[in-house]
């Protein structure tokens, strides 16, 4: 299906666009008309992380003339296996005004605008408008829901992208597109697709599962694939279907995202007339790891000082280490045993747990540990632990020579 271009041409391109972009004005379907809407058009890119960081630095590339940044964390070296549009030097910068410096670098004619604060229901509207289109680059479910009814009460276009280890996803959410006839696309919102959020601490992110340095580039370019087809008015883009990409057999598949009548957003009765409580409503940890963890979180410093009184003899306890064998590898807290997370979901784990002893439990930062609590709470072990903050922190406040990750 194809669509009506998002924005108007520009009224020309200077001598030094034309040298710039001219293998893009040699291709008939862009030309000098989709180069010049190009240049007028104002892109919002949702994080300048792995998916944002080959997206800002192709769009720059593209000619689009006004790239938005949204993001207000700072360069990490972990982030550096992926994020390519930061470098050792950028460590500890603003990511926002690295990734501008780099665009900069790659596109000085382009206009680049930094949105430094966390996107927030107080803000997200305001930021948004006098956007063409938004290009989402973030890695957690209530920025993606906010993001998707943002955009949608604005009527902007939601170019989505996931990745995880080695698979990725990307589609193009327009509830309000209409085809170059004029007839509505009956196109779907996020919404459509994911209904709910899955249960808190069932999908990891990937700062805890992991992911392919590679994928973001093959995700996030094809996002501004996307992008540059809804700007430039050609091709037919995802607008309805889901790409899903397997990197590992290198695969690719593309499935038919119809649009749900009964979508609390975009439905014929819809119960999603504003912006709500995302947090709440997708969660950091279920019901039951909250009210386990509950007066029964110590910090690593409890931990350390407990560490030190079963050396002295005085105390015993098991510390579970709840995190994948591959993590185990990483780093560890000091006599930890490893009992992965998916043990306790199976049942298996708590046969390998004393009766006599406390049990203390751990993962990266404090969210699988939580859900495990519950389970071993559940099954009896009423003065069971877990340690807030996890070897993100131990590595952080106790043992800084550990690598973090």
């Amino acid at each position: 299906m194809s669509f009506p271009a998002l924005v108007e041409p520009a009224d020309e391109l200077t001598i030094d666009e034309v040298r710039r972009y001219s293998r893009h004005l040699i291709i008939p379907d862009v030309g000098m008309a989709g180069q010049k809407r190009l240049k007028n058009a104002k892109v919002l890119v949702i994080g300048a992380g792995g998916l944002g960081s080959p997206a800002l630095l192709y769009l720059a590339a593209a000619g689009v003339g006004t790239i938005g940044i949204a993001e207000f964390d700072e360069v990490d070296e972990s982030n550096l296996q992926r994020q390519v549009i930061h470098g050792q030097s950028d460590i500890g910068r603003s990511k926002a005004e690295s990734a501008r410096d780099s665009i900069l670098e790659i596109n000085p004619l382009v206009n680049v605008v930094l949105h430094e604060g966390r996107l927030d229901n107080d803000n997200v509207l305001s930021v948004f408008e006098g956007y063409d289109l938004i290009l989402d680059g973030t890695d957690n479910f209530a920025t993606r829901y906010m993001v998707n009814d943002a955009a949608y009460f604005l009527k902007i276009p939601y170019v989505w992208g996931s990745i995880y280890r080695f698979d990725g996803q990307a589609s193009v959410f327009w509830p309000h597109a209409v085809d170059t006839e004029g007839n509505s696309a009956e196109a779907p919102c996020y919404r459509c697709l994911y209904p709910e959020p899955p249960p808190p601490g069932m999908v990891p992110s990937c700062a805890e599962g992991g992911v392919l340095g590679v994928l973001c580039a093959a995700i996030g370019s094809i996002q501004v694939n996307e992008g540059i087809k809804l700007l430039a008015g050609i091709g037919d883009p995802l607008v309805g279907k889901l790409m899903i990409y397997d990197a590992l057999e290198m695969e690719y598949r593309k499935l038919k995202v119809r649009k749900d009548p009964n979508c609390a957003l975009c439905g014929d009765n819809p119960t999603v007339t504003g912006l709500i409580d995302y947090d709440s409503f997708c969660g950091a940890v279920s019901t039951e790891a909250a009210d386990a963890a509950a007066g029964s979180t110590i910090s690593v410093h409890d931990l350390a000082a407990m560490l030190k009184q079963r050396e002295d003899g005085e105390s015993d306890f098991l510390l579970v280490d709840v995190r994948e064998p591959n993590e185990f590898e990483i780093n560890r807290i000091p006599g930890a045993v490893l009992i992965p997370k998916g043990d306790f979901l199976n049942g298996s784990a708590l046969e390998q747990l004393p009766s006599d002893k406390q049990i203390v439990l751990h993962c990266k930062s404090g969210v699988r540990s939580a859900e495990c609590l519950a389970i071993v709470k559940g099954a009896g072990y009423d003065n069971a632990v877990h340690v807030g903050g996890g070897v993100v922190a131990w590595v952080n406040q106790i043992d800084p020579s550990q690598p973090s990750y």
